[in-house]
C-alpha cells in the first residue's frame, strides 16, 4: 500500500520518532510504513489521517483492483 506519510511528516517537521510519540507506536513502525514493508492497521490508519488532520486516502493509496464490487451484485 503506497503512502505519502514521509511527505506529511517532512512537511510538519517532525521526526519519525516524533510523529511515532504522538500516535502511539514506536519509530520502527513509522520507518516500516513509509519505506511500505508494514501495512498498518484501520486504527493506526485512521490515528495518522485524524493527527495529520487529512483523509485517508490522503495519506494511503492501496491500489486495490477488484473484479467485483458489492453494486455488481444488486
Amino acid at each position: 500500500m503506497e503512502n505519502s506519510l514521509r511527505s506529511h511528516r517532512e512537511a510538519h517537521g517532525l521526526s519519525q520518532g516524533a510523529l511515532a510519540e504522538h500516535v502511539g507506536v514506536t519509530r520502527q513502525t513509522i520507518n516500516a510504513i513509509e519505506r511500505d514493508r508494514y501495512d498498518p492497521s484501520a486504527e493506526l490508519v485512521f490515528a495518522l489521517a485524524a493527527f495529520f488532520e487529512c483523509s485517508v486516502e490522503e495519506l494511503f493509496d492501496p491500489d486495490v483492483d477488484l473484479d467485483v464490487t458489492a453494486s455488481d451484485l444488486d
